[in-house]
């Protein structure tokens, strides 16, 4: 970068950080000072979004799955995300790992036997809960939850932001997405710079989520496997011993810290699934991915659009699960699309949308199959209750599964670690986009500033545990990914009129 770059860049790079530190004080401030309307606050916010903003949520994911297999499938697929003579920089299993460690991570922990077991005992599909149907259901919307949407809500921001940086050597920002709809001279300007400080919210809002989630499930396997209380003292450490891995790693940059973990923890992940697949029940585990997949494509249109528009139990479901998972992925977008970004110079818009969208889907729907049907075998097969105590705390539904099974007390130790190691990989990338996106966009962002950020994440964590907990982790999502949503679509449409702006330059 050149030093006139560098000097136009400096009243705008401190601009974005320095209203974005503001906000985040406040709102860590806030909740230290007053808990009790902070919480009150956020459960207003949350009630609100998702039943006047349900429909939102709902219908600009659906939207980012068909752009993205539109333009895999037009003309535009071969354009290179970079210049026409690059290649990728990483392997394909690093990459697949990165893109795995940072775009599921510590939720594919939290929720794989948790999120199965919790539908088969209370479904709102008309089968009896806890039922063979209620089993199939369950798996069923497990994976529509973690299949094709939140990929695809990831790639619409990867696909432009690294079109953009790689091939027209925009700064890695956010904002850069909006050049051919607003013009250079706004972008530079306050549209830009809302744009941007909307995405370091939108980051920060997921990673915290994440974080609690986490700690949460860190502090119930701790409690299972070597009987430490479940306590806010507990969890306030975790966070803070957390805090300190993923700074570091992050500090350490991609090739010496991220990519490490992230290769680490497909590994484990691999082996835990081989570990799970061969002392569990093998075949209904074959079976039920192979119906799973199936029963995923017959329903996924009419899933992807049912709403409750006569309320009912359905309602509840639907706020408490799939429109706070699409809103949760949203808020993810920011962060993983712009780590993404960074780590797919070389690749074809085709490839990337293959590598981005179909195997991570697959590789879910493989993890749900394997913990989802082990911890339901158990319920309809041995005819032992654990369904529950996940109905009770979600958070301990890996490890009450693990206790019925042989060597389980090895694999819930193996799976702390990969919990730590899956959180830290999503966090330090996380804090490492934090730092990006405000210093505009410089790929190897300083130290300093993941530092702040590093500390900010945790403090945040800590007043949403003090002050609701899961409830409040959940709102923080909803609250950051109403306003992201329609910059999303934005991206779509500025995307694609790049492509064809460029194509007709060609020709």
């Amino acid at each position: 970068m050149s030093e006139k770059t560098n000097n136009t860049a400096v009243p705008k790079r401190n601009m974005v950080y320095i209203i974005s530190i503001a906000i985040t004080f406040a709102l860590v401030f806030w909740g230290l000072v007053s808990p009790q309307s902070f919480g009150a606050f956020a459960k207003i916010l949350n009630g609100g979004l998702t039943s006047y903003y349900g429909w939102g949520y709902m219908l600009t994911m659906n939207l980012f799955v068909i752009f993205c297999i539109a333009v895999a499938l037009s003309r535009f697929g071969n354009v290179r995300l970079g210049p026409d003579d690059s290649r990728p920089e990483y392997s394909n299993m690093s990459w697949f790992a990165m893109l795995f460690s940072a775009g599921m991570g510590v939720g594919l922990v939290f929720y794989g036997a948790a999120e199965p077991l919790f539908h088969f005992g209370s479904l709102p599909f008309g089968a009896e809960p806890g039922s063979v149907q209620a089993a199939r259901d369950a798996i069923q919307i497990s994976f529509f939850h973690w299949g094709l949407h939140p990929w695809a809500g990831y790639a619409v921001i990867a696909m432009p932001l690294a079109y953009y940086q790689f091939r027209h050597n925009a700064p890695g920002l956010i904002s850069s997405i909006f050049i051919p709809l607003v013009g250079e001279e706004k972008v530079r300007g306050t549209f830009g710079k809302t744009v941007d400080i909307l995405a370091i919210f939108a980051t920060l809002a997921g990673i915290t989520t994440s974080l609690g989630l986490g700690t949460l499930q860190l502090n119930s396997g701790l409690n299972a496997i070597f009987g430490i209380p479940k306590s806010l003292v507990i969890q306030i450490a975790i966070i803070v011993i957390l805090a300190v891995l993923y700074t570091g790693s992050a500090a350490l940059g991609i090739e010496k810290g991220i990519k490490v973990v992230a290769d680490f923890n497909l590994w484990v992940c691999l082996l835990l699934m081989l570990a799970l697949f061969l002392v569990g029940p093998t075949l209904p585990i074959v079976n039920s991915l192979m119906t799973g997949i199936g029963d995923y494509l017959s329903g996924l249109i009419k899933e992807s659009f049912t709403l409750a528009p006569y309320g009912g139990k359905y309602e509840s479901f639907l706020s408490g699960w799939t429109l706070y998972y699409w809103a949760w992925w949203i808020s993810w977008a920011p962060f993983v699309g712009s780590f993404v970004a960074r780590i797919s110079r070389g690749r074809t818009v085709k490839e990337f949308v293959s590598g981005v969208l179909i195997v991570p889907a697959l590789g879910s729907f493989t993890w749900f199959a394997i913990f989802g049907t082990s911890a339901l075998h158990l319920e309809l097969v041995q005819k032992i209750n654990v369904s529950v105590a996940v109905l009770k705390d979600v958070s301990v539904g890996i490890f009450e599964m693990y206790s019925h099974y042989p060597l389980g007390q090895i694999m819930s130790v193996v799976m702390l670690v990969l919990i730590i190691t899956f959180f830290v990989t999503s966090a330090n990338s996380g804090t490492f986009v934090l730092a990006m996106l405000s210093t505009h966009g410089d790929l190897n962002p300083p130290k300093s500033k993941m530092l702040v950020w590093g500390i900010l994440m945790a403090a945040l964590a800590v007043v949403l545990l003090l002050t609701g907990g899961l409830q409040n982790l959940q709102t923080v999502s909803l609250a950051a990914a109403m306003p992201f949503s329609l910059i999303m679509v934005c991206a779509c449409a500025s995307f694609w009129k790049a492509l064809k702006k460029e194509d007709k330059k060609e020709r």
